[in-house]
């Protein structure tokens, strides 16, 4: 593969991850981020690692790899990556994504929104403790990718305030996208565009005080890195002003 400093965007599901994957590519470019144009809609071309390998190897010019990928992708390629990613407040996370699913989905079109939430796939693949599980996966862990169910423990959770601090170059928080978008801009010397519509946001839609405390217990982990990574922020704001 060519020369040349790369990134990775790791896409955390329900954080406006597909605006800045457009934003990426109003100053990239589409034949610089990945998924290209001919990959849209391919079942694997925003998770699978091995997809994303091949594509690496056929496509030097991508500079960008955009998806749902662990932030040992470096690792796992055997490429330096500048790693850049956005976190969201966890109970708000999974209920975004549980009322996509209910609103888009067939075969949860019926059921509540804990019918949904409990769906195994749904629950274990893409919503527990999901910023942990990316953020301190081991190349040895990956036999499902992301979605690959992994244990949870205190060492995990220091594991991962620690990649957060000291291994991803750049994060911001979903409910100061812009502001984040901005940080890449000066940073990068990125053209990411103005404000774009955000063509996943869901219906707001009634949820119970027993669902959001589920949630919460249950990505208890995912809880307290982001209540770090809100921390860490307010402290690199202040180091760069003082």
């Amino acid at each position: 593969m060519g020369a040349g400093q790369r990134y990775l965007f790791m896409h955390i599901p329900k954080t406006a991850g597909m605006v800045l994957y457009q934003r990426l590519i109003h100053h990239h470019g589409a034949g610089a981020v990945h998924p290209l144009p001919f990959d849209q809609g391919r079942q694997g071309a925003y998770m699978d690692i091995n997809y994303v390998a091949n594509r690496m190897r056929q496509n030097p010019e991508i500079r960008v790899i955009a998806g749902h990928y662990p932030l040992c992708l470096d690792e796992v390629l055997g490429i330096p990556l500048t790693t850049i990613t956005v976190l969201r407040d966890p109970v708000e996370r999974a209920l975004s994504m549980v009322r996509q699913h209910q609103q888009r989905d067939e075969e949860f079109r019926d059921k509540s929104l804990d019918d949904v939430y409990s769906d195994p796939v749904l629950l274990h693949g893409l919503i527990h403790n999901y910023m942990v599980r990316v953020l301190t996966m081991a190349p040895s862990e990956l036999r499902n990718g992301v979605m690959t169910m992994v244990p949870y423990d205190e060492n995990r959770l220091e594991k991962a305030k620690h990649n957060l601090e000291h291994r991803v170059d750049v994060f911001g928080l979903q409910e100061s996208f812009e502001a984040f978008c901005g940080e890449l801009a000066t940073r990068f010397g990125w053209g990411l565009g103005d404000g774009a519509a955000y063509p996943n946001r869901t219906e707001p839609t009634a949820v119970s005080d027993e669902l959001r405390e589920r949630i919460a217990h249950d990505n208890a982990f995912d809880v307290q890195l982001y209540d770090f990574a809100k921390r860490l922020l307010a402290r690199q704001s202040t180091t760069a002003t003082g």
